[in-house]
């Protein structure tokens, strides 16, 4: 070999040996070796392995990213999902649906009092926003709540059910005394079966049933995972008592629930339907395959959560863990009703696994929206997850903001009334509401108007019809002068939701229904005139029947059952309709998994006797999954006499 004459060095120093010079090059390609492989010894960098790692690896972490499609996509769809958020934000909900145990002496539950202590002298978020591969993609979040889980006692759910101050179930399955109820709750479980058999034939294992064309509907809601219409029936099914369709179901979630998605999911859209979907299954039967499947789901949500405030993003790849705000939303905001409506399902995770980092993420939402001024007192719709401010000044009981007042005011019923935080909360919020939004028609009707900056914008949506329901279930618990007024006040947004339906041709309600220009609970625009399967009018009946007994409200919802049986039903399912103001109508080919859900679900609460699920046990979380009060005292006082028969 001939070596290049290198300057200051002498010529007989170049004349190396065949073996020193095999020596040397072995030598060389060692040390290169070694020090190229040190690298990944390193404690995690990001920098390094972006150096590395391909460009198809690693995915940023950024607000407002999305496809363009996507987003169009989003905003064309007429939903529970984006109209509302949590109860509107599954594209187009009604074009794409999208939208136990051994156990050990367990730890006392942790309490808000104390997560509120930490999170007050915590540390704030890191902000998160540089490009995160797949190797990394959860970061800590998932190996904190992992190891956690795996070093932990496991929750009793012998200690759960003594908890309880009557049986789930009730006496006789809640079947009322009255001839002509219980045959009005026969129907409804009819409907229930005809649509469970037909998506059962014709979409097993799909999101939702697409009755005309009698085929399933993925959508692209919940990030590849499939069978929500499964996933949303179970405790519908089980309460019924349809134990042969509830138990094919249970089969599916063991042998074909995968969770291992690598797609885009709403975080709200998987929280409500599938982590609350599970927690519901798993309370009401003790099958400790819901529980596994709802820790190993709600894990996934984690990384949403890594952003500078720890207001989580709205859309999270399950399988990387990065996260971005639709792109619809203003300026990469997230909104109300999505972040406002995981608490529920967060503190039951974090009862069920002993882990305190669930209860801790939504305290620091709490925590964070405390502290921030509040125009008027009320929440506007659009936050940003980077600064911590508001984005948009536009208020709503109905899309983009409902269900994050339903959470304040149920996490305070979870709590067994001990969450004070949330009381305050609640009935500060309805306090402004009633002082800015609630307003009376010339013909006497009251409703929910949204806000725009000051200005009132005359409209009320079907999804603010959950209201009535909402503030009937807090009555009781404002201050004592006005526990009447805010019943009355349920009654009458109840009332005025109902003539929206009456006052169409079909008797169903339109999507949004307006007063002004002489409109009085009636819809003026193309569209606003589709119903979709929607649960919220039959939601507020079955909580006013609840609390008042009033028989109007069995009777409205039979005219609800009539108008879906005769509009709604077709050959192979049920679908929504494009026109309520028609009788001749035109179905939209999307029976809805919160169909099974909730509306009919309802609808059977609402004909059967008030043990059936009792109140004073349960709460339902916006997809209608109930899940029991949380009674701390009794739960510790449950593990201290283990304790003690066990020594």
């Amino acid at each position: 070999m001939v070596f290049r004459k290198l300057p200051g060095v002498s010529a007989s120093g170049m004349g190396l040996r065949l073996s020193q010079k095999f020596v040397f090059l072995l030598f060389l390609s060692g040390l290169v070796t070694l020090c190229f492989g040190a690298l990944f010894f390193l404690p995690d960098s990001v920098r390094l392995k972006r150096i590395f790692l391909s460009k198809t690896e690693t995915q940023p972490v950024t607000v407002g990213s999305g496809s363009e499609n996507d987003a169009r996509e989003h905003l064309k769809r007429p939903n529970k999902d984006q109209e509302h958020g949590p109860r509107a934000m599954t594209p187009a909900k009604g074009e794409t649906s999208s939208s136990k145990l051994k156990s050990q002496s367990r730890k006392p539950p942790v309490s808000l009092e104390a997560t509120e202590e930490r999170l007050a002298g915590g540390k704030a978020q890191e902000d998160l926003t540089l490009p995160r591969s797949k190797t990394e993609s959860s970061g800590s979040e998932r190996a904190t709540a992992s190891d956690h889980g795996a070093n932990s006692d496991t929750f009793s759910y012998q200690k759960f059910k003594r908890c309880l101050l009557k049986p789930p179930l009730g006496r006789d399955n809640g079947k009322p005394s009255d001839p002509k109820t219980n045959e009005r709750r026969e129907k409804v479980k009819e409907m229930m079966k005809f649509a469970w058999d037909n998506y059962k034939r014709y979409a097993w294992g799909k999101n939702e049933l697409r009755p005309l064309t009698k085929n399933g509907h993925i959508g692209n809601m919940f990030g590849g995972l499939r069978g929500a219409s499964i996933i949303d029936s179970l405790d519908t099914l089980y309460i019924m008592g349809m134990m042969e369709e509830y138990n094919d179901a249970k089969e599916w979630v063991k042998t074909s629930l995968d969770l291992n998605s690598n797609g885009e999911a709403s975080l709200f859209e998987v929280n409500i339907r599938y982590v609350g979907g599970l927690l519901s299954a798993y309370y009401l039967t003790g099958e400790e395959l819901f529980k596994s499947k709802a820790l190993e789901l709600g894990e996934k949500l984690l990384p949403a959560f890594n952003t500078p405030t720890g207001i989580p993003r709205g859309v999270i790849n399950l399988g990387s863990g990065t996260s971005w705000s639709w792109g619809w939303a203003s300026a990469g905001s997230s909104i109300l009703a999505e972040f406002g409506t995981l608490h529920l399902e967060f503190v039951h995770l974090s009862e069920l696994s002993n882990n305190p980092i669930y209860t801790e993420k939504v305290m620091n939402i709490r925590k964070l929206l405390n502290k921030i001024e509040k125009p008027h007192g009320l929440y506007p719709n659009f936050l940003s997850p980077v600064s911590g401010n508001w984005v948009q000044h536009h208020v709503s009981i109905g899309g983009l903001g409902d269900s994050f007042y339903e959470y304040l005011i149920k996490s305070f019923l979870m709590s067994d009334k001990t969450d004070d935080g949330a009381k305050k909360m609640y009935y500060g919020a309805l306090e402004a509401i009633e002082a800015n939004l609630v307003q009376k028609s010339p013909g006497g009707l009251t409703y929910m108007a949204e806000w725009r900056g000051g200005i009132l914008d005359h409209k009320m949506g079907h999804l603010a019809c959950f209201s009535g329901g909402m503030i009937g279930i807090g009555a009781d618990d404002g201050e004592p002068e006005k526990r009447q007024h805010f019943l009355d006040l349920a009654a009458e947004i109840t009332h005025t939701c109902h003539e929206s339906y009456t006052r169409s041709a079909t008797k169903l309600g339109p999507e949004g229904f307006r007063f002004d220009a002489g409109a009085e609970a009636t819809a003026t625009r193309l569209s606003d005139r589709y119903y979709i399967l929607r649960p919220e009018v039959i939601e507020s009946y079955m909580y006013m029947w609840r609390l008042t007994h009033d028989p109007k409200y069995r009777e409205w919802g039979w005219e609800a059952v009539e108008a879906l049986e005769q509009n709604c039903r077709v050959e192979s399912g049920f679908s929504g309709i494009r026109d309520v103001y028609t009788v001749s109508v035109s179905h939209d080919n999307m029976q809805q998994s919160f169909f099974l859900s909730e509306t009919l679900k309802y609808l059977y609460l609402l004909f059967s006797d008030d043990d059936l699920l009792p109140l004073e046990d349960w709460v339902f979380n916006t997809e209608a999954h109930p899940l029991p009060i949380v009674r701390k005292s009794c739960l510790q006082d449950e593990a201290t006499q283990d304790k003690t028969v066990s020594e």
